[in-house]
């Protein structure tokens, strides 16, 4: 059974990408069949997919608000240099060793909307390696003191297929876009 309906955008995703300003670009990391890609087109964001295999994206080649590119995230070098993204988007996804260069990426104004599987989905299937499941509140500590969250969820949830998630939705607050209260 595969992890998830890969073929079908995650709600999570569908419900927060508003939280990236409009019009900017989106990075869709372990993009696959390039599913949030195709979402974030669909409401006006440019997209970068990255992959490494980046068969399921050839359609998208020739759309210009699409870059597309292949890279081992696990093997080779961050492939997107100092790069910032008004958001940075991951599902059924998780390398430890990129969180930091995920909460950078996301720029001033800017959303992380990260869900993948998490401790306990063992008991519904794949993944149950450790390396592959989220430790509880470990998406809480990765952005803790850098983005704002919006909003958290840890738990069992039934569809597409009974897994046990976390998720997050969180924000870098523009500089001036809260007022200071004068002295």
């Amino acid at each position: 059974m595969p992890h998830a309906a890969l073929d079908q955008t995650s709600p999570w995703v569908a419900r927060f990408l508003g939280l990236a300003p409009a019009g900017g670009r989106i990075l869709d990391l372990a993009a696959g069949g390039g599913r949030h890609t195709r979402l974030a087109r669909a409401r006006g964001y440019a997209a970068t997919a990255v992959d490494l295999d980046v068969g399921g994206l050839a359609d998208l080649r020739g759309d210009d608000g699409v870059e597309i590119v292949a890279a081992d995230l696990e093997g080779g070098s961050w492939p997107l240099g100092e790069r910032r993204f008004a958001g940075v988007v991951v599902t059924n996804y998780l390398h430890r060793p990129l969180m930091p260069r995920l909460v950078a990426a996301v720029a001033e104004g800017g959303a992380l909307i990260y869900e993948t599987f998490a401790e306990g989905n063992e008991a519904f299937g794949k993944p149950t390696n450790p390396n592959f499941l989220l430790k509880p509140g470990e998406l809480l500590d990765a952005v803790r003191g850098t983005l704002t969250v919006a909003a958290y969820e840890h738990g069992k949830i039934d569809s597409p297929r009974p897994a046990v998630v976390q998720r997050i939705a969180a924000v870098r607050i523009s500089r001036g876009a809260i007022p200071l209260p004068s002295s």
